[in-house]
């Protein structure tokens, strides 16, 4: 939860960056961030399976299993980090397919460029960092995290405005600011890694192909399936930020300023619903099916009190979370709507909570196609559609977005509520999809 909340600050200040540079960032910021990050989101949780392999390979047989299952992951995020950086001309031109003004569109095209090169790294590092939390090492995780962070600010704010000697780069600097900050990150993973790992992965690599790739497979069908899960889910971020834009200017602008607060309550809680992926992967390896009820109870105690906090900020004091992303020198009637819709973001972040803390114990178990199906039939099949068919009944009515997220919300919510019905049958039938490949001795 540290990682994330660290995490949650370099978004903040990026976001506040963008915001104040000029109003065409600070309009281009959203589009460009949240395809940015459905794209690299695919990658990292695709390659970020690693950690439930390496989870339970610690629970199981301790430190060796799980160095050799962090080699098979290092491999595989090498592989996909490659394969993201190769696809930089074509994600640059993701803009150009919409009829968006042309000073947006090539303001998103510059940092969509870049993000594919922050994404390759981050994919890499995510490789990298399932190691330590796999087997609990998450004190490295939490100091690589905050090196980075302070590089990504440090870089951020330089680039984008021209300070400490940098140069002015404004949108470009952004994403590059990111971009270094990954790269500080990738070089202190590959300081603290062990040893072990990098012999089992010279192993792995000099293995015949045909050996190589049956160990492999397993990984990338389960792990395709976590990356989908997780690109859908923040394409669906977008497809809601565009579909209320359907309620006018008013709405989308107050809907452009929440979001950033929605991340307050959000992000911390990945990094709460990781951990406890990790606990229960420790235990589904020690064949111990009885913790996993209660670390799943205890996480969500924890994120409750952690949402409690948030909720009071966002319905007491909205204007103090919201002005600091541009709400100060906004229209009234702006104003109006975005601190409505503050006050109800905290059902969002307790749904959202539930579907990502269920997630990441689904994907302990390894049970990654029940994930992905779930999530594509309540979000794309139900929520998207249903959020599209009201919004077009109240087209122009700017007050009705914070009805936009409530519905939004009980979709989440209801997704949570299906992850966590197929846990407690995974619990109750013993169930574990996870099949590890052994290393040689």
């Amino acid at each position: 939860m540290g990682a994330m909340l660290g995490n949650l600050v370099m978004m903040l200040v990026d976001r506040i960056c963008l915001a104040r540079y000029s109003s065409d960032t600070l309009v281009a910021s959203g589009p460009a961030i949240h395809t940015a990050m459905a794209i690299v989101s695919f990658f990292t949780a695709f390659v970020g399976f690693s950690r439930s392999c390496v989870a339970q390979a610690f629970g199981k047989s301790g430190r060796g299993e799980s160095t050799y299952q962090a080699a098979v992951g290092i491999l595989v995020g090498t592989a996909f980090a490659v394969l993201l950086l190769l696809l930089a001309p074509l994600i640059e031109q993701i803009p150009f397919l919409s009829n968006r003004p042309p000073a947006s569109t090539h303001l998103e095209s510059q940092f969509l460029y870049w993000s594919a090169y922050f994404g390759s790294v981050m994919t890499l590092n995510m490789a990298l960092s399932s190691y330590f939390s796999g087997i609990g090492q998450t004190r490295v995780t939490l100091i690589v995290g905050l090196i980075g962070q302070v590089v990504v600010i440090f870089m951020t704010i330089g680039l984008v405005f021209g300070k400490f000697g940098l140069p002015e780069l404004g949108m470009r600097g952004s994403a590059i600011g990111t971009l270094i900050g990954t790269l500080a990150m990738l070089i202190c993973y590959v300081f603290y890694m062990p040893t072990e790992v990098w012999g089992n992965l010279s192993r792995l690599v000099l293995k015949r192909s045909g050996r190589l790739w049956n160990e492999l497979l397993p990984r990338i069908g389960k792990g395709f399936a976590v990356g989908s899960s997780a690109g859908i889910t923040n394409l669906g971020s977008a497809a809601f930020v565009w579909i209320v834009a359907g309620l006018g200017a008013i709405a989308l602008a107050a809907n452009n300023v929440n979001l950033t607060v929605n991340y307050i309550g959000g992000v911390p809680l990945i990094g709460l619903a990781v951990g406890c992926g990790v606990l229960c992967g420790n235990a589904l390896g020690e064949g111990d099916y009885s913790q996993i009820l209660k670390i799943v109870l205890v996480t969500m105690t924890i994120e409750l009190m952690y949402i409690v906090v948030i909720a009071f900020f966002q319905i007491v004091t909205p204007l103090l979370l919201l002005n600091p992303f541009g709400l100060h020198d906004k229209a009234p009637a702006i104003q109006a709507v975005s601190i409505a819709t503050s006050r109800i973001l905290w059902i969002y972040a307790l749904a959202f909570g539930i579907s990502m803390t269920g997630s990441a114990v689904l994907e302990s178990f390894g049970l990654t196609k029940f994930l992905f199906i779930t999530r594509v039939v309540l979000m794309w099949v139900l929520s998207i559609p249903v959020t599209y068919a009201i919004v077009l009944a109240h087209a122009g009515d700017a007050s009705f977005l914070p009805m936009c997220w409530v519905i939004g919300s009980l979709f989440e919510g209801a997704i949570g509520a299906m992850y966590f019905w197929r846990i407690w049958m995974a619990v109750r039938n013993r169930q574990n999809s996870i099949v590890l490949a052994h290393a040689e001795s």
